[in-house]
């Protein structure tokens, strides 16, 4: 006769003694994995003693999405019967994603919502395999109360149940749920001290830490900046230091990072507390040193309020405009405009970005308080520059009556560059419709998609219409469609125009590039005698100071015979003080000369063609 099986132990539990085994209550890295003596299965999360009565096999997702559907209708009203459903129909710990959307469209009517609650609190506290937990965690993002979170706090510990935990959180408690974001999503060690005086609640230690961590871009995303500032409850931080200037500094250099356009520009507009933040910041500003760091730190904040993602915010009436103009007030002062000369001998990378900055200013400085920032009717472009230490883009935002378009309605990337837009011609309205694209997700097109409209005359009127878009994060259906937008043609067209001539806001590099771009656009033969097509011609965000010249290179490609793979080559032609025209034209003299695969340097295509062409390789490691 055999031994009784031992029950398995709760997930729940066991993540509480691996958290009381922590040294500091917090796991390492990415959250923690469950012990390898564990009765639970790593690979199916499943007990190791509850056999799955279908064998595994290959379904589609579609078809996977109907298996887990089978197994939660009707809803069980007990914890063992839908762990025996789950195995007896292979839903397994990686199909967490496809539980949520599932448990996310059970009809629960009123009346049902004690039952499922109880059943959900069973799942969670003594469920012990992860598909019936993520169960669990869904129904509670549903119908979870303030009693719930302790448990999901501690359950996101575990990295299998991260996603869900917090996104029940968020429903519940978003300090809380920012906390346990942070805990297992930041494993950098700049910033773990932080994280770590987050997760104890020790608001001492979390001002501290807040002040000291460095908040240079590649520490601090848009999405980091969002959830620091909801765990470090950023208005009770303040009102408890209404004269810290350092302090200040930071909650606005998170706003800074939040609407950054280059990330998620959803953030911004995610974070509740923003116009409240904005508010604090903005009326204390005089509390900060007119430095050429945070002269760039409020101009940044006014672009955001003047056409950016802060446009979008719920401010009261009149709110943000005040906000904006006592910016443009205090940025006009003679201490701060002195800054915009700092800097202009550098020596070090930190004299660099002052010099980088103080340049920015000077272009920048008063454009976002040129027009009212009360909503004007119809089509207004404003080509924004970003902040260069900051590696902000160069947008081209579109305002329909005063409101940004793109992040209001795509929340995966930036607007297009002017070079893109406007340099190309693609915003003139022509006599046939033209589909644009106006911003494409960071990562890129082909992951999570672009923004597309088609651009038409009709008569007196410019249309724009034909919208193309992916699902908004966290949907789970289309798109909602957008509305067709007419504009009078006359305005359009004069609008479109102004944009096209304004280059206000280039440097000297940009605009070298931009003239380049121009003559091969011209005179493409200047490539194809040797071989080459146009590629790529910009700025980087590394060397902002000079011109990256892209090319493609093919045997017989000026013949119309190309032979083999291409290979790409970079040629940075530095700012060398002269005017941008004449850097331009010598430019283009020397491509007219000499073979620009002389003075160049491989950059893409593969070793073996290189090789082949008699190249060098530049990426050996």
């Amino acid at each position: 006769m055999s031994a009784p099986a031992v029950p398995s132990p709760a997930l729940y539990d066991q993540v509480r003694r691996l958290r009381q085994e922590s040294p500091d209550g917090l796991p390492p890295g990415r959250g923690f994995d469950l012990p390898a003596d564990s009765s639970t299965d790593l690979r199916t999360g499943f007990p190791a003693d509850l056999p799955s009565e279908r064998p595994e096999t290959r379904l589609s997702r579609r078809e996977m999405a109907g298996v887990v559907r089978e197994a939660l209708n009707p809803l069980p009203e007990d914890p063992a019967t839908l762990h025996r459903r789950f195995a007896e129909l292979g839903v397994r710990g990686r199909h967490r994603n496809l539980i949520g959307s599932a448990v996310a469209a059970l009809p629960l009517p009123a009346d049902e919502h004690a039952t499922a609650r109880a059943l959900a609190r069973q799942l969670t506290r003594t469920g012990s395999t992860v598909p019936a937990v993520t169960a669990g965690l869904a129904l509670l993002t549903r119908l979870g109360e303030p009693e719930d979170v302790p448990y999901l706090s501690t359950l996101g510990l575990l990295r299998s149940l991260t996603g869900p935990a917090v996104q029940a959180l968020d429903a519940l408690d978003r300090r809380s749920a920012a906390v346990l974001w942070l805990v297992t999503s930041v494993s950098r060690g700049e910033l773990r001290p932080l994280v770590r005086a987050l997760g104890a609640g020790d608001d001492r230690a979390v001002r501290s830490e807040l002040v000291a961590f460095r908040a240079e871009p590649r520490f601090l995303g848009a999405t980091t900046a969002r959830r620091i500032a909801e765990a470090a409850r950023l208005p009770d931080l303040l009102a408890g230091h209404p004269a810290d200037p350092a302090l200040l500094a930071r909650v606005a250099r998170l706003l800074v990072r939040m609407g950054c356009a280059s990330d998620n520009t959803t953030e911004l507009l995610t974070y509740r507390e923003a116009p409240a933040v904005y508010e604090t910041v903005v009326t204390r500003a005089g509390l900060l040193p007119p430095t050429v760091e945070q002269h760039a730190t409020l101009l940044s904040l006014a672009l955001d309020l003047s056409s950016g993602p802060g446009v979008l915010l719920d401010w009261p009436s009149g709110c943000r405009e005040t906000l904006l103009a006592s910016l443009g007030r205090q940025l006009a002062e003679p201490s701060w405009t002195a800054t915009a000369t700092a800097g202009l001998a550098p020596e070090g990378p930190a004299d660099v970005a002052r010099r980088l900055r103080a340049g920015w200013i000077r272009r920048t400085g008063r454009r976002p308080f040129r027009r009212p920032a009360a909503p004007d009717m119809g089509l207004r472009v404003e080509i924004v520059a970003g902040d260069p230490v900051d590696r902000a883009p160069v947008e081209t935002r579109v305002l329909v009556d005063g409101r940004p378009l793109v992040p209001a309605v795509f929340a995966h990337g930036p607007a297009h560059s002017p070079e893109e837009l406007l340099d190309e011609g693609l915003l003139r309205a022509g006599p046939e419709p033209r589909r644009v694209r106006l911003a494409e997700a960071w990562c890129s097109e082909g992951c999570c998609g672009a923004l597309h409209v088609t651009i038409r005359r009709d008569g007196d009127r410019v249309v724009w219409e034909d919208w193309r878009r992916p699902p908004p994060p966290g949907s789970r259906g289309p798109a909602p469609e957008l509305p067709v937008l007419r504009f009078d043609a006359t305005a359009y067209d004069a609008e479109i125009a102004r944009a096209e001539e304004d280059r206000a806001w280039a440097w000297p590099a940009r605009t070298v590039a931009r003239l380049i771009k121009a003559g091969l656009v011209e005179r493409p033969e200047l490539l194809s005698r040797w071989d080459a097509r146009r590629g790529w011609i910009s700025t980087g965000h590394e060397e902002p100071d000079t011109a990256q010249v892209h090319f493609w290179y093919q045997p017989g490609l000026g013949a119309g015979r190309p032979e083999g793979d291409p290979l790409v080559f970079r040629w940075t032609v530095p700012d060398d003080g002269t005017p941008p025209e004449a850097q331009a034209a010598a430019a283009l003299r020397r491509l007219a000369e000499e073979d620009p695969k002389s003075y160049s340097r491989v950059s893409g295509g593969t070793r073996k063609r290189a090789e082949e062409l008699g190249y060098t390789w530049p990426f050996d490691g």
